[in-house]
């Protein structure tokens, strides 16, 4: 099994979009795929239509009074499940910071998804706090969309040098530019400065009206505009993922 966790420090770069559509094309391609939502806006919940169906389900999985296939819900898709998330995710810092060893609470709770999926993906808040620790150590790569401009890269930096300085696995850390608007030299210029560093893979997913009728079709891109250049991106994406994490 292998875990991508979906993060950035900032909120707002495409995260969940990709989680989405990215464990789509998993799915679709036969891999028994698993997305947890971590987030308590619950936005991949609510692209696949799903919401917990027990009272603070979030903070009852983290601090094990519930196990994580009982709240584990079939998606509309073949072969595409989800955890969904509800407003007491909010407090998995709190329950956290009072375990011991609790950078090794989130692996220890994914171990046992290994002999029901294939590929498990975190769509995680955004921020750095004591759940990011464990989300770190616990997941198998970290895909970090970032949007090309100074701030967004500069959240980029701030994580990368987080990983060091806490001894966190760099190598996990695997980045791509989202929200891309080619109508702006600033991230033509972003993009081909950073495009030197193998940290950035190469496939890029582009600032296009068709994300955003993610919302109003509840449904990754592929289901309902499966010929539109954002959709190819994202297949192409997915490709590169595959290929550098999976394979």
């Amino acid at each position: 099994m292998v875990t991508l966790a979906l993060y950035n420090l900032k909120g707002g770069v495409g995260k969940t979009a990709a989680t989405i559509n990215l464990a789509y094309l998993a799915a679709k391609e036969g891999y028994k795929t698993l997305i947890w939502d971590m987030d308590p806006q619950g936005s991949s919940s609510f692209y696949l239509g799903k919401q917990a169906t027990v009272k603070n389900e979030s903070r009852k999985l983290l601090n094990s009074e519930m196990d994580l296939m009982d709240a584990v819900q079939h998606s509309a898709y073949e072969n595409l499940d989800i955890i969904p998330a509800d407003l007491s995710a909010r407090q998995a810092d709190v329950l956290l910071s009072e375990m011991k060893q609790s950078k090794r609470k989130l692996s220890s709770l994914l171990a046992g998804l290994k002999k029901e999926y294939a590929i498990v993906f975190l769509d995680c808040p955004p921020g750095i706090s004591v759940l990011h620790d464990a989300v770190f150590y616990g997941a198998d790569w970290v895909l970090m969309p970032n949007i090309p401009t100074t701030l967004s890269i500069r959240s980029y930096e701030t994580v990368a040098g987080y990983f060091k300085e806490n001894d966190l696995d760099t190598a996990k850390l695997k980045c791509f530019f989202s929200m891309v608007d080619h109508r702006k030299n600033l991230h033509h210029e972003v993009m081909g400065s950073f495009y030197k560093d193998k940290v950035f893979l190469k496939s890029y997913i582009p600032y296009l009206s068709d994300v955003e009728k993610m919302g109003i079709n509840q449904a990754p891109l592929e289901s309902f505009a499966a010929s539109s250049y954002a959709a190819e991106c994202y297949r192409d994406l997915w490709k590169e993922v595959k290929k550098n994490c999976i394979d």
